[in-house]
């Protein structure tokens, strides 16, 4: 939870790493953390003319079973009716509530946006990052800078940090630049996909 001294606008990074893709004349390979169907909505339109994408699924810190397949299954049937040049394939990761809820402890009580966000956000890139390194992805990257909620800057950071133990590159983001949210919120209702009201754990459900 470092705090850099000059703020990286991370929405520009990624537009320069764009421009050189289509520089190179290179659709590279990119695993796509996605935390539900109406974040991945935009992130998809968005990057999908520029990468090969596989959406990875993997959010332990999510209530219940139930609700974990809900989500899951919104993903998949968003990334079935949305037409593009490169089919979409989703991976679904283990539903693991209790390493959420062991890397939580003692933390029950932190605010929204506190130190269990950050380390929720951390698990769950560490885990995209294993996969896209594992199985040769040239990119890995997250849905959650969508979110007006989460902390762009430090998905970033962790991101930028995993680079340094896996072969695959973190592609920076800050999804919710150019009305990225707001383009989500139309998709979702184009696609009738399912909007949860609370991101997904128990403690951002009981602050509802």
């Amino acid at each position: 939870m470092k705090k850099k001294m000059n703020k990286i606008n991370y929405q520009l990074e990624l537009d320069k790493i764009i421009k050189k893709l289509q520089k190179d004349n290179k659709t590279p390979t990119l695993l796509m953390h996605s935390c539900c169907a109406p974040c991945s909505s935009y992130c998809l339109s968005y990057l999908a003319e520029y990468f090969k994408i596989t959406i990875f699924y993997y959010n332990p810190n999510i209530t219940s079973k139930s609700e974990y397949d809900k989500r899951l299954a919104e993903v998949q049937k968003f990334a079935a009716q949305f037409k593009i040049k490169y089919p979409i394939e989703v991976i679904a990761g283990d539903y693991e509530k209790e390493k959420f809820l062991e890397m939580a402890k003692g933390l029950e009580n932190e605010p929204e946006r506190g130190k269990r966000c950050y380390l929720c956000y951390k698990l769950r890139l560490e885990k995209t990052a294993q996969y896209a390194s594992e199985h040769h992805f040239d990119f890995f990257a997250t849905t959650l800078t969508l979110s007006p909620y989460k902390n762009a800057n430090w998905l970033n950071e962790i991101g930028e940090s995993l680079n340094k133990e896996i072969s695959a590159t973190y592609l920076y983001s800050d999804f919710k630049k150019k009305n990225g949210y707001k383009r989500s919120i139309e998709l979702s209702k184009k696609y009738n996909l399912y909007r949860q009201n609370y991101c997904g754990c128990i403690y951002s459900k009981i602050g509802r």
